[in-house]
Formats: C-alpha cells, structure tokens, sequence
C-alpha cells in the first residue's frame, strides 16, 4: 500500500453529476477497465438495486485505489436531502472534499449545508464546476454565487473559453502572459491577501512566475485556507484528468501516528453477501490486526476483529492490518453501531449534525405474519441508518420510524421488498416535535417500595438556550450514591428524556443530581435505572414543558401576478418573510414558516402557479409554540408519573 493516504469525499446537491465525477476518476486512475453509468444503472459505486433503478445514490460507497504514490480513501456521497445523514457521518472521517456544482443549477440548497459543515470542519476542498457543455451553462454565474453563497476564499486556476459549443478549458500552465495577464493578476491580488511578499510584489508592478504561484498557493489549498476551482464535463471525461492531479498535488495527506493508543470511529454499517455485518472505521491513531480484542469506549465493550478487509469498488481484500490514517472493514464486531468510538477519542474530530429527521411515520407488513420479521428487517436498516430511530409499541404491535422526506420512503419500500422479501404499507406521516423545561425545578422520588429496593434521587432541571441539547452533572458524594450507581442514572437519562410530559423528547435542558440516596442492604442492581425515569418525569411534572416546532427557511419564486395569493399563503400558514425581490417578471421572496402547516404546500404552489412556481425549504430550527397548535404524542409504555402501575410494569408484573 503507498505511504500517501488521502481520505477524500465528493459532496454535491442531487443531481450535479458527483457519482459520473467518481467513475471517471476511478477510469482515468485506471482502477476500473469500463466506465460505468448512472442512467445506465451500472455505476460501480451504486451497489444498491434501488439506486441502480433510480439514478440516485442512496448510501455513501467508500472505494479505495491508488494514483501515483497516493493511496486514495474516496467516499461518493448521496446528494438528496433525505439522504444526508450519510453525508454528515461521512464527512466527520474525511480529511479533504471535492464540492461538485453544476454549470447550470448553480449553489443549491443542499450544497450550501454541506459546504456549512465542510467549512465548520475547516476542511481543504477542491471546486469542481460540472456540466459546462450542458445549454445554460453560466460559469461566471455559478462563480459570483459560490464567492456570494459559500466562500470569497475561492481561486480559478483554469480558463473556461468558448462558452458556446464545446468549451476549452486552459490550465495555469498553458495561459500566456501576453494574452492572459489579467487572468494572472487576479490570482496575484487574491494571494497578496495571505502572502506579505506576494503582497509587495504587487504594489510594486512585478509579476510571479508560475511556479511561485503553484508554491505559494499549495500550502494555502492544503491548509483549506484558500481552495482552488476548476471546469469540466464529467460524463464525457472533460477536465477529470487535471482534477485527479489537483487531488494529488492540492489536497492533504493523512495525519495520524500509528505508535499512539488506539483511536477510531465507525461510521457505516453495511452487510455483505453472506449478511455478515461489516463496520467502516476510520482510524486517527494506533492500528489494528487480525484477531485483536479491541475496547468499544462508547458501549464500554470489547470485542474481536476477526478481519479485515479494503474495499475496492464492489470486492474486499483481506489485510490483515490498518494503521493510522486508513479507512477499512472489520467483521467481528457484531455489537457494536455507527457512532462509535474505539480505543480512546483522542483527535477524534466532533461534528455539528445537519441532518434532523422531522417526520415520523408506521410502517404496516401488507402480511400481518410478517409483524416480526418487519420489526427485525428494520433493526437491521436501523444499524445501517441511526436516524431512522426505530421505535417498537409491542403493546400495540406498532412500527414507527423517523424519516428525513417522501423519497427516502420510497426507498426503504424499495430495500424491505428487495431485501428481505416484505411489502409493506405508509401511514400518514406526522411532525415530530419537541419539548423544553418551561422553568427551573427540582425532581424528586424515593423508590424504597415495595421491596426489595431502594433508590432515593433529587435532579435539578434548569431550562438551556435553544440548541443547548442536554447536559449532565453530579455533585453528590460516591458515599450518598456509589459510582455504579450514578453511571446507572447517567445511562438511564438519554432514554427517559426521550419521552416527555406531552410524549415528545425533551432537549434543551441541564440536568444536575444534587441529592440521593442508597441502603447497603436494599438497594439491588437495577434499582436506580428504574428511579431515574420516576424522578425526571416528577421534575418535568412541576417545572411543565413548552413545545418546541420544526421551522423550515423558504425561498419562493412564482409569476409577479401571483404574488398576492403567496403573501396570503405564508401569512397563514403562519409564516414570516423579507422584503421580496421582483426581477424579470419574477417575484422571489425569502422567509420561515413551520413544517406543520406547509408540508402539503409545494403541491399547492404548483397549482397555483400552473407548475412555474418553485419553492426551495431546509430546517433551521426548533421554536416554542404554543399547545393549541401542536400536536401530542402517544406515550409508548407506561408514565413513570403513575408510580404504582410503572414499577408494576418494569418488574414485569402487568
């Protein structure tokens, strides 16, 4: 394997042609013999049949090969929004990213949240216009909008010319003076903005030589300080060579010491022919062989690797070891789910998530037999996708996941049925929305009936800033409550704010257990996991809960004479908005509206307008509502507020 190792994601909006810029990449690297093709079906990184059928990439495919003396981890991303949280959990184990955009669409939505997490990352990235052949290519366009939209820190080092017909696209290295020095001098003025001597050169009228150019500008693209763009067609293989050599010479190469602990992060869970489970690690630190019992640090397990594999396009190669830096399968690791942290977490990098899934749906087997046999085909698409969050009411024999839109039920339609052999039925999706402390307040329960139990514990629960999430802390002494016992109503807390007063998780609070109580006789193993729920909910009881609602940002653009009829929409709909923008007959206004009132809304714009309208939403945030407008939830379970019927319930007595 070469010494070079870059892990490197191609990110885009749906579309834009990111999965044609990762087969021609593979071919010009000559990793593959053919060229695949997406409206074909036989793109070697769309494993799936669903993502062969339809065009679209529904998982993200890791591949590995190797370009000079580089060994290139290339993970192809979904571009759908209902897909993202691939993109989120891939994104947290890259070192660098190639943001493809089309010529014609231009900066979409999702390339903006992307690009968002990207920069967050400060990760070094690589612009690649697409699709400059197509009829409304508008390179120039597309350039004023990333330095508008995305970053100003943005430098062509290609010429696009001949814009109509065939484009010709010129690299640094065949632009002459004589005929390009403008193009020169632009590049000049933006490196004398990070370059003092650069900077002085330019005051005084000299000109850099190409090769300062290219030696100043690498450490600055390696760094993702500055990030370099360039042209092409992808599908007929325009501009993917000089992309390839923009990899190697541009973008970083893995750091990472592979004498140090262990440290690595899963962060995909797939099954291959034979339905073995297979974990994708990254790992930032140390390595790993055959037959190594490893430390699970976030399920405080540890399991075997029984091997490990790299992935090549569609085939595995038995290793044997992954070091530092690398990407790769582990089999063996059967417990173990995507998220998870191995070894220590050390330089192990925290990501912002972006993908909020804010609809919620029950998923019916077409054959009631099948009840089971859905719930455990969807355990396994769980493992696979976290956010799908599967939740099971054996109560009332009730499947309900979490899902990002309507395409992605499709696909999981699509998965059951080609998969596992189930057809199943949708009802009716519904908003998931959330719940927040109203004030601060004390939660108090004293387990010590009927025995044999004894677990005392008092929380205080204060009320945090919207996005806090949730925190923890206790300042009890090991001697009120020994630590096994406060690791226990640490552990138990995630699952008991998950349903709160009007059955929704609860977020945005601090928790802090400030008083408690065991007896060394009476107080068994599981006593305090079986308090904490009690407690939490008497707290939420007296403090109450405000509900929180998904709110969606628009940008609308109908016919000027619709405007009237869309103010009346959004005002409604109990939308807000800014001042709108009227050009070329076109009226274009910005705003937010919830989730809950205008999900039907895209079909409403589109009869209202005669199909001219268009409407692009992404979720910004969570905001307190009142209950008149919301809706509740079922509880699944028993309310640990009705004391005697919850302990009867956990001790499995009703």
């Amino acid at each position: 394997m070469a010494a070079n190792i870059k892990n490197i994601g191609i990110v885009a909006h749906v579309d834009a042609g990111k999965t044609t810029v990762t087969e021609q990449l593979l071919y010009k690297a000559g990793a593959i013999r053919t060229l695949g093709s997406v409206d074909k079906g036989t793109a070697h990184t769309d494993n799936l049949a669903v993502e062969r059928e339809r065009g679209i990439s529904v998982k993200a495919a890791a591949v590995s090969f190797t370009f000079r003396d580089s060994s290139i981890n290339l993970i192809d991303t979904p571009g759908h929004i209902d897909f993202s949280g691939e993109v989120e959990r891939a994104i947290r184990v890259l070192d660098s990213s190639i943001m493809v955009i089309s010529s014609v669409e231009g900066v979409q939505p999702q390339t903006e949240i992307y690009w968002k997490a990207i920069k967050n990352k400060k990760m070094p990235t690589i612009f690649f216009i697409n699709k400059i052949d197509r009829v409304g290519s508008d390179t120039k366009k597309v350039l004023e909008e990333i330095k508008e939209l995305l970053t100003k820190d943005i430098i062509p080092i290609e010429l696009v010319l001949k814009e109509e017909g065939e484009p010709l696209i010129l690299a640094l290295e065949d632009i002459k003076d004589s005929e390009f020095n403008s193009f020169k001098l632009l590049i000049t003025e933006k490196l004398a903005e990070y370059n003092e001597e650069v900077l002085e050169k330019y005051i005084n009228g000299e000109s850099l030589s190409l090769e300062e150019i290219k030696a100043i500008m690498e450490p600055l693209f390696k760094k993702g300080e500055l990030f370099p763009l360039l042209y092409g067609c992808a599908i007929k293989g325009i501009g993917i060579k000089e992309l390839l050599d923009a990899i190697y010479s541009y973008l970083p190469v893995s750091l990472g010491d592979s004498d140090k602990e262990l440290s690595a992060l899963i962060f995909k869970i797939e099954r291959d022919k034979n339905k073995e489970k297979l974990a994708y690690v990254r790992i930032f630190n140390g390595e790993v062989k055959n037959r190594d019992l490893i430390t699970n640090l976030t399920q405080n397990t540890k399991e075997k690797v029984n091997a490990i594999r790299k992935i090549y396009l569609q085939k595995y190669e038995d290793l044997g070891y992954l070091s530092s830096g690398d990407i790769g399968c582990f089999s063996g690791l059967t417990s173990s789910k995507i998220g998870d942290i191995l070894g220590t977490d050390l330089g192990i990098p925290k990501l912002d998530a972006f993908s909020v899934p804010l609809l919620t749906v029950e998923v019916f087997p077409k054959v009631k037999e099948y009840y089971i046999k859905l719930y455990e085909a969807l355990s396994e698409l769980s493992e696979e996708d976290p956010l799908l969050d599967l939740q099971w009411i054996k109560e009332k024999k009730e499947i309900h996941i979490k899902i990002m839109g309507w395409i992605q039920l499709e696909i999981i339609k699509s998965l059951l049925l080609n998969r596992f052999n189930i057809e199943v039925d949708f009802g009716i999706p519904s908003v998931i929305y959330k719940e927040t402390p109203t004030i601060s307040g004390e939660g108090f329960v004293a387990y010590t009936m009927p025995k044999p139990c004894w677990a005392v514990i008092k929380f205080l629960i204060e009320p945090k800033e919207k996005g806090y999430g949730f925190s923890y802390n206790s300042v009890v002494r090991t001697e009120k409550i020994p630590a096994r016992y406060q690791l226990q109503i640490e552990k138990a807390l995630p699952l008991a704010l998950s349903q709160g007063l009007y059955g929704w998780e609860v977020v945005d609070l601090a928790i802090t257990l400030i008083d408690g109580e065991y007896h060394v006789m009476h107080t068994h193993a599981p006593d305090f996991t079986v308090a904490t729920p009690m407690a939490l909910m008497n707290g939420l009881d007296r403090c109450g809960t405000t509900i929180l609602e998904p709110i969606l940002s628009f940008r609308i653009t109908v016919p000027e004479e619709a405007k009237s009829t869309l103010l009346r929409d959004i005002i409604a709909m109990r939308g807000s908005f800014e001042s709108p923008i009227i050009s070329k007959g076109k009226f274009t206004i910005h705003g937010e509206f919830p989730l809950d009132t205008s999900i039907e809304y895209p079909i409403k714009l589109g009869i209202i307008t005669g199909g001219k309208g268009t409407i692009k939403t992404n979720f910004k945030e969570y905001k307190k509502c009142t209950l008149e407008l919301a809706n509740t939830c079922e509880r699944r379970g028993v309310d640990p507020l009705d004391r005697a019927k919850y302990i009867l319930s956990v001790r499995n007595a009703i």
